[in-house]
């Protein structure tokens, strides 16, 4: 009987079952197939994944609604800049008009006393710099229409250049709100997303992630005294809107971003605070998170992107996102970019 043992294999062929051994080794890392002797690594589990992905999409919504908010806040202070400026350009035309029917009712009076001066059709060339630099013909006109026609001079060049302020004003009221709807695009983008994954959870994880997002508790604040009456208004007007919703872009009374609810809270205390998170991380005097007092601004992220009020004993009132009404948190529920005391 032949015998079937297999010959030992040439060089090639060591090589090809070396080469076949990576490519199984590789399949078998990309379907997640340990090596024996190593320790597993715990999968996530979807679950997590998702409200993972949930949090991260509602981080960048938060990022785009602070971007929308600097926009509209430009793009308000634009227009009321073009306003103000296109009711200037109005009184300025009209007294160019007056002045020029002055000047012309000059000329028909020498007219009719024995013809037009010719320095006075000069004039009506409609360039009265012409005039001017021609400084041969200035002895031939009186004082007053010599000072008239500076006057003119000055009053068309003043209007001119705020012509071009305003043109330029203009187009970057455009810019702002081509940005405020850019901006409000990717929120809505990010926030359908997120709604979307959460739908698609389990009833059960779904009903939880939503138990969290509406903690209704109210923490011991430990008797914590605000440093002074404004900063104990603001500290009432936030407690009192615990419980409101979270809307985007939105500074009260009833509901509010993150940037929004600060605005608003010291708004009832008699002080204007910028509408970004960004701005009112500035709005202030900077104290480190060990002398944080009730009133004082919490900014979050190393964009500073959100925004809370520290209310005492570790405590903020934020609000968080789309779905969490305005509520209490840690302090440390995120990384802490700055505190200001406004």
């Amino acid at each position: 009987m032949g015998s079937h043992r297999r010959p030992a294999p040439s060089g090639l062929d060591r090589g090809a079952r070396s080469a076949t051994l990576c490519v199984l080794s590789a399949a078998a890392a990309a379907v997640g197939l340990v090596p024996a002797g190593a320790a597993p690594s715990a999968p996530s589990a979807p679950q997590d994944d998702a409200r993972a992905e949930v949090d991260r999409l509602y981080a960048e919504a938060e990022r785009a609604t602070e971007a929308h908010n600097k926009a509209g806040e430009r793009a308000d202070t634009l227009r009321e800049k073009v306003t103000t400026a296109q009711d200037r350009l109005a009184r300025q035309q009209e007294r160019i008009n007056t002045m020029r029917d002055a000047l012309g009712s000059l000329a028909g009076a020498q007219y009719r006393s024995g013809g037009l001066d010719p320095t006075l059709a000069l004039m009506f060339s409609g360039d009265p710099d012409d005039y001017l630099d021609k400084a041969a013909v200035l002895d031939r006109i009186g004082a007053r229409q010599a000072g008239a026609l500076r006057d003119l001079r000055t009053a068309m060049r003043q209007l001119s250049q705020e012509r071009q302020e305003a043109t330029r004003d203009l187009t970057e009221l455009e810019k702002s709100r081509v940005a405020v709807a850019r901006h409000k695009r990717t929120v809505e983008q990010k926030l359908a997303k997120a709604r979307q994954l959460l739908n698609a959870l389990p009833d059960e994880e779904r009903a939880a992630y939503d138990r969290a997002s509406r903690s209704g508790r109210v923490p011991d604040l430990g008797g914590a005294v605000p440093p002074s009456a404004r900063a104990a208004a603001a500290v009432a007007a936030a407690r009192s809107a615990v419980g409101r919703p979270y809307v985007w872009g939105a500074n009260g009374p009833t509901g509010f971003d993150c940037s929004g609810l600060m605005q608003w809270s010291y708004a009832q205390a008699g002080v204007g605070l910028p509408r970004t998170s960004q701005a009112q991380a500035y709005a202030g005097r900077r104290v480190p998170l060990s002398q944080a007092q009730p009133g004082d601004l919490v900014t979050y992220r190393s964009d500073a992107s959100h925004i809370g009020m520290y209310m005492g004993n570790g405590q903020v009132v934020h609000a968080p996102h789309p779905g969490a009404p305005v509520r209490y948190d840690p302090v440390g529920m995120m990384p802490i970019s700055s505190v200001t005391r406004p």
